[in-house]
């Protein structure tokens, strides 16, 4: 309003009026029409009040677009309606039933200032409302999911902190991972329609998806063979974040991170606004990709991946995206500077993603169980109580021993071939760490050295034997 009125009375400003003809002047502008910038409305302004918007920049000449600024009532902040018993009455039920709508908390407070008979004044619904809003109390959705303690200590931890967004600054910085249960239905070789879920691996600082693919379950062996394309298709990100699924937490991940120096980073338990990228992209997974395929007859998993990747490639990484200014994900991503490393063979990966444990050695056959199987130890290494390995599960014929102290792959392990020691040869056991006494006359005699003491210092205090013999008469001492 300081700008509108500014532009009435600036006339008099620039060019002030003789003396006498202010008031002829003011006449003048009060029988205009002003559009106002509010309303949209034609309005007039009297005289007088042209005349104190006047007086009042010329008053206070320094700062005239505050000077004509409508001013701030002093009440203003206040609730006069609202009474110190109803406000009381209002925080109270909305600590009880914060998920309550504002007609509801309405209508509660009435009956119940008239149950307690306070000789108050109720506030209208618009008093209700503006209280609530200026005191954050908002209506807040009942929250879905487990009513466990950890899920309870998550929604008091949203409502204490604030939540922010964040942005690496190096492409290949940080990578999001994480599952989607879809919406369509594929059908399975089975002959049964099942709901797919989507593994994707995207770059935080260009939003670029590093690899994405559907598959029929989330567990570890799915997701190591997409993160491993992921990995083969861009290169090594310095840390990873993802959620607290069973499959991102299992031995064969994590080690596998660590053995090729990604630093891993997990979301805070029933926390999924920090991944919030990844939550943004499935919607648009949902309202692009598989939208376009809902008409889709005997969509198979195959036909829903081959189109996913005509789609990522395509249709997502060429359009500009709100986040990164209107640039596109894959100008995004070779424009900017890269602190990606280069990423080893297929078989060096393999071997990365599986698990360290220890078994101990069973030493009547040397052999230790994995995964309700068997397998053979090299003779050479029977010594051994504890037996390091690296495996993952679901692939069991590479499978090492290795030396806890250095990492040191020492040889693989097969499993127990009951068939092939069914020809009853075997080999010569023979220790390594023991070593071999010498070719020599022992100086020792047949009686242990302690037993020897022991009989010597019997046969020193010159007491008898203290038994009756009785078979061993005729037998030489």
């Amino acid at each position: 309003m300081g700008q509108f009125r500014l532009k009435i009375i600036g006339s008099l400003l620039a060019s002030p009026p003789d003396r006498g003809d202010l008031r002829n002047q003011l006449s003048k502008l009060a029988k205009k029409t002003w559009l106002h910038p509010v309303s949209g409305i034609s309005v007039h302004y009297s005289l007088p009040t042209l005349e104190r918007w006047y007086y009042r920049a010329i008053q206070q000449p320094q700062n005239l677009l505050k000077t004509l600024s409508t001013q701030q009532r002093n009440d203003k902040g206040a609730f006069k309606s609202l009474s110190q018993s109803v406000c009381d009455a209002l925080i109270q039920q909305y600590a009880d039933h914060d998920g309550w709508s504002v007609q509801l908390h309405y209508d509660n407070l009435r009956v119940l200032i008239e149950a307690e008979s306070l000789h108050t004044a109720f506030p209208s619904y618009s008093s209700i409302l503006r209280y609530m809003q200026a005191s954050n109390m908002p209506r807040k959705s009942k929250r879905k999911g487990p009513n466990s303690p950890g899920a309870k200590k998550a929604a008091r931890r949203l409502e204490q902190r604030e939540v922010r967004s964040y942005e690496v600054d190096y492409v290949n910085g940080l990578w999001h991972l994480d599952f989607h249960h879809g919406s369509l239905k594929v059908l399975h070789s089975s002959g049964e329609w099942v709901k797919p879920l989507l593994l994707a691996v995207m770059d935080d600082r260009s939003r670029l998806v590093c690899h994405m693919q559907w598959y029929y379950s989330e567990d570890t062996e799915c997701l190591v063979h997409g993160f491993c394309q992921a990995l083969q298709k861009r290169a090594l990100p310095r840390s990873l974040l993802s959620d607290n699924g069973s499959a991102m937490i299992s031995g064969e991940f994590t080690r596998g991170l660590l053995e090729l120096g990604i630093v891993h980073h997990k979301t805070l338990p029933y926390s999924p606004y920090q991944n919030g990228k990844q939550e943004t992209f499935w919607a648009n997974v949902e309202g692009r990709l598989l939208a376009m395929l809902e008409n889709q007859e005997n969509l198979t998993l195959r036909q829903l991946n081959q189109t996913t990747q005509a789609w990522v490639e395509g249709d997502y990484h060429q359009k500009g995206n709100e986040a990164l200014k209107g640039r596109t994900p894959i100008d995004c991503y070779l424009q900017h500077h890269d602190v990606g490393r280069d990423c080893p063979g297929s078989q060096a990966l393999q071997k990365a993603f599986r698990k360290q444990t220890k078994r101990k050695q069973r030493r009547s056959d040397g052999t230790i169980s994995l995964e309700g199987k068997r397998f053979e130890v090299p003779s050479a290494y029977h010594s051994l109580v504890y037996i390091t390995v690296r495996y993952a599960h679901w692939d069991l014929s590479v499978i090492d021993m290795i030396d806890p102290d250095t990492s040191t792959i020492l040889t693989p392990l097969y499993p127990q071939n009951k068939s092939a020691n069914a020809n009853g040869v075997r080999r010569l056991r023979v220790s390594e760490s023991t070593p071999e006494p010498q070719a020599q006359a022992s100086s020792c005699s047949a009686t242990p050295p302690y037993l020897q003491k022991l009989l010597n210092d019997y046969a020193a205090t010159g007491l008898p034997q203290r038994y009756l013999p009785k078979d061993e008469i005729g037998e030489p001492e």
